[in-house]
């Protein structure tokens, strides 16, 4: 760690700081891979303060990958990270997500297969899963990646930026040309209630005329309509239609919270999305710690981090 940016950030005493909290038991689910179509069980465990989240194949000899930013080897319509043997694990972000919004940070999923499980395409079944086995607070104070000055990176039609901020917020903005989607913005301050009943329920989606396309390259093998949201021109072909009017922009949204929680904690700060996916929100927790004086590690007082929801909402 630059004790300089420690420095810059710390200001409280030890015992206001808000603690680190992990699983308060294990918890298995079993579900399909949504690119390699595989069948895969997943186990959460709690883990010792500091652990992060560490993913462990269990099928590769009990393999483990830190999830950081550093280890994305892919970014093709989802988030995957590797080590140097080699041994990946495919489509984290929308666990990852969980994780970030019900405020986990410690912990070990384990897996027998290459991908995080799709369930239905949503964070929701995670969410489910995460507060049956309950949290509980450890000893040691939570690090967030503090915001410094605004960074940003763009290309290819789309862009993101943090900005500093007193909270954590995500705004995004998509535009597509099919009329089932057409433009959609929205702005969300992430606490737990927010991420439970704003994003989490958003389900992944896609173009039914690329769909040959998608698994003649090897991908959404598992993709159907129990996991994923379909389009067929302007039509959504799912009979229950959507859960939020503007699922698809919450989606988007639901994965970059994902991505972002790579960077090895909570974010202090103001994410900006347009048309940004995987790739993009990679390349910005890169160049966000390219420059040291864009950002610091801090603890965050209690009262401080309890307050800001509350503040966004009024």
């Amino acid at each position: 760690l630059n004790m300089f940016q420690l420095e810059r950030c710390t200001l409280i005493p030890p015992s206001d700081f808000v603690r680190q909290k992990t699983l308060n038991k294990s918890i298995h689910c079993r579900g399909i891979g949504l690119h390699s179509g595989a069948r895969i069980n997943m186990t959460l465990h709690p883990a010792a303060p500091g652990t992060g989240i560490v993913f462990r194949r269990t099928d590769q000899s009990d393999v483990e990958i830190l999830a950081s930013w550093r280890n994305v080897v892919d970014s093709t319509l989802c988030t995957t990270l590797g080590n140097r043997g080699g041994v990946t694990v495919a489509t984290v972000e929308h666990l990852m997500a969980s994780f970030a919004g019900l405020e986990v940070d410690n912990a070990v999923v384990e897996l027998d297969g290459p991908e995080v499980p799709v369930m239905d395409g949503s964070a929701a079944p995670f969410v489910f899963l995460i507060e049956c086995a309950g949290l509980v607070e450890q000893p040691v104070p939570l690090r967030v990646v503090k915001v410094m000055k605004p960074v940003s990176v763009g290309g290819e039609g789309g862009s993101a930026m943090l900005v500093p901020d007193d909270e954590f917020r995500l705004s995004f903005a998509i535009d597509f040309a099919s009329g089932a989607i057409n433009r959609q913005e929205l702005s969300v301050a992430i606490d737990a209630g927010s991420f439970k009943h704003d994003i989490s329920r958003a389900r992944t989606f896609g173009f039914l005329d690329e769909v040959d396309r998608m698994r003649a390259a090897g991908l959404a093998r598992g993709g159907s309509l129990d996991n994923a949201v379909v389009i067929s021109g302007d039509r959504i072909l799912n009979q229950e239609g959507l859960r939020y009017g503007d699922e698809f922009v919450r989606h988007k949204m639901l994965d970059a919270l994902g991505d972002l929680y790579l960077a090895g904690g909570p974010i202090l700060g103001h994410f900006h999305g347009m048309r940004s996916g995987h790739a993009m929100n990679r390349r910005l927790v890169e160049a966000l710690f390219a420059d040291a004086t864009a950002w610091c590690m801090t603890a965050v007082p209690a009262a401080i981090w309890d307050d800001a929801p509350q503040r966004a909402r009024a």
